[in-house]
């Protein structure tokens, strides 16, 4: 049955002046309003989904084995900084304190961090900096045509291998895992083959599925392999990483598993509320050593003569007392 406009029009409420403007969206800032935000249980030590963010024991190995052209194409895809950061990934550690109490701060409708005095979120040019994607230039909509159709994930691994054996083993439902992809490209590696592209394809596979968009226990989702393997045809995949975390935050929030980049998080934690560069520091800061700061590029990179203004910050409790 067809609404009239002036029906539909009847469920929107008058505008009625600022003032009840400014108290209807101090409402919606309420976390406690929320049905099922973890805000409404601070008794929570664990994030849900946390523990797949373990160490990955076959990463480092398999790429200290890329030859220098593959490792040319991922630079010239934009990847330095996720390769350098995927190299360093079992030197890591992760905050999980803090990224809890950041998280019980979520907002899903605003997609914003809410604390007592403003809001804050990550932007998509901070994203890009941090991570050294290639940059999203405002302007560019009208240069990009976007195709829609079902997702085949056979025909982006078969530029890599056409051998059903490996294909079987790399796939399975919807996901793609990524320990047959770095078995494959180990042996291709040490048969020294010069399949250049499709190795550094299998590996940007990898690195972006374990940096970019951790899901699963080492897998990713076809619509994200999809997105990593357009990488190498000029696509930017700042959005596509920056809305996938807004999801997993959005998840954790509600209760389900956190996913998305735990790194771009923890990056953007870093710059804005751990640390401080001081150039006349004589001594090195130990929490900057395993912080994925030490290993961004670029206008971002920071030395480990920092300040760490939250050293002394232990357990979730200190952590909700800081925010």
């Amino acid at each position: 049955m067809k609404r009239s406009y002036s029906a539909f029009a009847e469920d929107i409420p008058s505008y009625s002046g600022p003032k009840v403007a400014r108290d209807s969206y101090a409402d919606l800032k309420q976390l406690s309003a929320i049905l099922g935000h973890i805000y409404t249980h601070p008794g929570l030590q664990i994030l849900p989904g946390q523990r797949r963010f373990s160490k990955v024991p076959w990463l480092v190995p398999m790429l200290e084995l890329l030859p220098p052209s593959s490792i040319g194409h991922l630079k010239e895809w934009g990847l330095s900084t996720v390769f350098v950061l995927a190299k360093n990934y079992n030197k890591l550690v992760h905050v999980w304190e803090s990224v809890t109490a950041m998280e019980e701060l979520w907002h899903p409708q605003t997609n914003s961090f809410v604390f007592p005095e403003f809001e804050a979120t990550i932007l998509l040019e901070e994203l890009e900096i941090m991570l050294g994607l290639p940059r999203y230039q405002r302007g560019e909509e009208p240069t990009i045509s976007y195709t829609v159709e079902q997702i085949n994930s056979w025909s982006i691994l078969a530029y890599i291998t056409t051998k059903k054996n490996d294909l079987y083993s790399m796939t399975s439902g919807m996901h793609v895992h990524l320990l047959p992809i770095a078995q494959w490209i180990t042996s291709q590696c040490k048969w020294k083959t010069t399949n250049y592209t499709a190795i550094a394809k299998a590996a940007a596979i990898c690195i972006c599925g374990v940096i970019l968009f951790p899901e699963f226990d080492g897998a990713i989702s076809f619509g994200n392999l999809s997105i990593i393997d357009s990488i190498s045809e000029g696509m930017k995949i700042g959005q596509a990483v920056l809305g996938f975390l807004y999801a997993g935050l959005t998840s954790a929030a509600l209760g389900g598993p956190f996913y998305g980049s735990v790194i771009a998080l923890e990056l953007w934690m870093g710059m804005h509320i751990q640390f401080w560069a001081v150039e006349d520091l004589t001594t090195e800061c130990k929490t900057m050593l395993n912080h994925p700061l030490a290993y961004a590029g670029g206008r971002l990179h920071m030395s480990t003569r920092a300040w760490c203004k939250t050293a002394q910050v232990k357990g979730i409790q200190a952590w909700r007392k800081i925010f």
